[in-house]
């Protein structure tokens, strides 16, 4: 099994590449995942910086001390790939954020669609999005990355439109869609935007403003996904075809 990922702030090796590890992540790793001394660890600040550890030792219940080789940058992937997901109902939201988080999407972009039942707003809202990031972290963790999906804050259709205006490759997972993303012609580098609807559908409207901004209504396969699982789908295919599962 690969070495457990704990998240760092910043890394900071003046005590001759001794670090230590404590707060909620230090309570983590010797507390419920039981570290000790000469186990093995990766420490990240999730933005792409990361080193490999060997635990010296684990103090109390909540510090363990690590020695860290070269502090070295993951360089970000390319193409780029942003989700653009319309909120599901209930749990649906995380259960989304953490498979596409495993599958290597990253940014994911909550999407207040008009057929969404779900809408975020005040505090509900910010503490959504505050459970979507806290997903996206451990799930980063969970799968090994040092780099996380960024998610953003919730997206009007407007600034989804946006969005796609900007991308190389800007699709919209919708029955009218007459190719299967499976065949479409994707870039080599840049940017690729894939917008997933909600349970009831993207409205005629939201789906006339995205290809008016250049996107285009694809297929995904003969089957209909939940919304919270077309995303994982969709990313899988498109992350394999761009070569970056190679």
């Amino acid at each position: 099994m690969t070495a457990p990922v704990f998240v760092v702030d910043g890394f900071d090796t003046r005590g001759g590449g001794r670090f230590v590890l404590d707060g909620p992540e230090g309570r983590h790793a010797v507390s419920v995942k039981r570290l000790r001394a000469g186990e093995d660890v990766v420490l990240t600040d999730g933005a792409g910086r990361w080193a490999e550890g060997e635990v010296e030792a684990a103090e109390g219940k909540d510090r363990l001390v690590v020695r860290i080789g070269e502090v070295r940058q993951e360089p970000a992937e390319t193409p780029r790939l942003t989700v653009v997901q319309a909120l599901p109902k209930g749990d649906r939201g995380e259960l989304a954020v953490e498979t596409m988080t495993e599958v290597g999407v990253d940014a994911i972009v909550p999407w207040s669609a008009a057929r969404c039942i779900t809408q975020w707003k005040g505090e509900r809202g910010l503490k959504s999005l505050g459970k979507w990031r806290a997903t996206a972290r451990e799930a980063g963790k969970q799968s090994r990355r040092v780099r996380f999906p960024e998610v953003a804050d919730a997206a009007t259709t407007k600034q989804v439109a946006s969005l796609l205006a900007e991308a190389d490759f800007a699709a919209v997972l919708h029955e009218s869609g007459t190719e299967a993303l499976a065949t479409a012609e994707l870039p080599a580098a840049g940017s690729i935007v894939l917008v997933v609807g909600p349970e009831g559908g993207i409205a005629p409207d939201e789906l006339a403003l995205f290809e008016q901004s250049g996107a285009r209504a694809y297929r995904l396969g003969r089957t209909v996904l939940r919304t919270s699982t077309a995303g994982t789908a969709a990313a899988a295919l498109l992350l394999g075809r761009t070569g970056r599962w190679s």
